[in-house]
């Protein structure tokens, strides 16, 4: 029998699933859907501690604060590298979400998480998410949650591969029967193609760009692939030589080849996988195909590169950008079913996995 405390809270709290991500952070409220889709960013004064702006509006002032506010990311590769800044981003979408509650928001959350983490870093997120006002908070690792998200058959005894390509961390897993059979969680993806991009224009052509910079030319014209019509960027910042501003136009060639480190570090992931899967799982997979996800699968190209690497069918799940939320959005709207229950407890536990740098 439900106590009432636990009744209360369930009538005046909306249940959420959240994709808790190094980029962006999306909610998807029990009965509504996706209400926030924002940057994973905290603004905050360097003095008092006090929260000045989260998500967009503390985008906004990256690297244009005054002395005593820093705009900062509170996630790095995946997992909470500030605890206290992470519970206050929490809190603040989850007072986003309950404006018209008459007592404090104690909603249930699902929170999708690296595979490759730690159970200090999986207990840290719990954590932030019960002292952010949570009164249950569950982790789910985030290729299945993607799975979930993009449709897969995740729970019948069909191989499905999926290649989940984040801000911070690239999750390359093979599922079936409710469970990951084969699993890499690479600490290379979306960050590491913008460094990427910031090391060239300096290395090559001296000149100082800053992430955001790197960020838009990446999403404008990098590629993973040799494109139909190649395209242009201008990349605009300050000469390392005199100090003042520059512009250097790039073509989508010298962009392709100035991230083709990380790039081609998640083709090998995704290769190195596909050769520890069993025979009988490869088969299903070379049927049904490799699933991309996450902000990566937009990389113009990406899917070309891996159906030649791999010889497989590769496709784009659609919406890349919400599977994962849209996996625990499933979940937190399904709580009382046994299937997605079993699957939301396997994630508390630890299990080994194979992490590739």
């Amino acid at each position: 029998m439900m106590n009432l405390p636990n009744l209360l809270f369930g009538i005046f709290s909306r249940d959420l699933g959240i994709d808790l991500g190094t980029a962006n952070t999306l909610v998807h409220v029990r009965g509504k859907g996706i209400v926030i889709s924002e940057p994973s960013y905290v603004a905050i004064d360097r003095r008092t501690k006090d929260v000045k702006a989260v998500g967009a509006d503390a985008k906004a002032m990256a690297g244009k604060t005054p002395a005593n506010i820093v705009a900062i990311r509170p996630l790095r590769d995946g997992v909470i590298s500030d605890f206290d800044i992470t519970q206050k981003m929490l809190q603040e979408f989850i007072r986003k979400v309950h404006t018209q509650t008459v007592i404090g928001p104690h909603p249930r959350i699902v929170v999708g998480i690296p595979s490759g983490v730690t159970e200090v870093e999986k207990r840290a997120t719990r954590e932030a998410g019960l002292n952010a006002g949570a009164r249950e908070a569950y982790v789910v690792e985030e290729p299945m949650a993607a799975a979930i998200g993009a449709g897969l058959p995740v729970n019948e005894p069909i191989g499905s591969m999926i290649v989940d390509i984040g801000g911070g961390t690239t999750e390359v897993a093979v599922i079936s029967l409710g469970g990951i059979v084969i699993n890499h969680s690479l600490r290379t993806a979306g960050d590491e193609i913008d460094e990427a991009i910031i090391q060239y224009a300096r290395r090559e052509h001296n000149l100082l760009i800053g992430e955001r910079m790197a960020e838009s030319a990446k999403i404008a014209s990098g590629s993973a692939f040799p494109l139909e019509q190649e395209l242009r960027y201008t990349l605009r910042g300050r000469d390392v030589l005199t100090g003042l501003p520059k512009s250097v136009e790039l073509s989508s060639v010298e962009l392709r080849e100035a991230i083709s480190g990380p790039v081609n570090s998640i083709v090998e992931t995704v290769k190195l996988a596909i050769e520890e899967t069993p025979p009988e799982l490869v088969a299903d997979i070379m049927e049904r195909g490799i699933t991309l996800a996450g902000g990566g699968a937009l990389l113009l190209g990406l899917d070309k590169r891996l159906h030649m690497e791999t010889r497989m069918p590769v496709m784009i799940a659609d919406d890349p950008l919400t599977c994962v939320v849209r996996g625990t959005g499933i979940m937190v709207e399904s709580l009382e079913d046994e299937k997605y229950r079993q699957i939301i407890a396997a994630s508390q536990e630890g299990r080994r996995i194979k992490q590739t740098r």
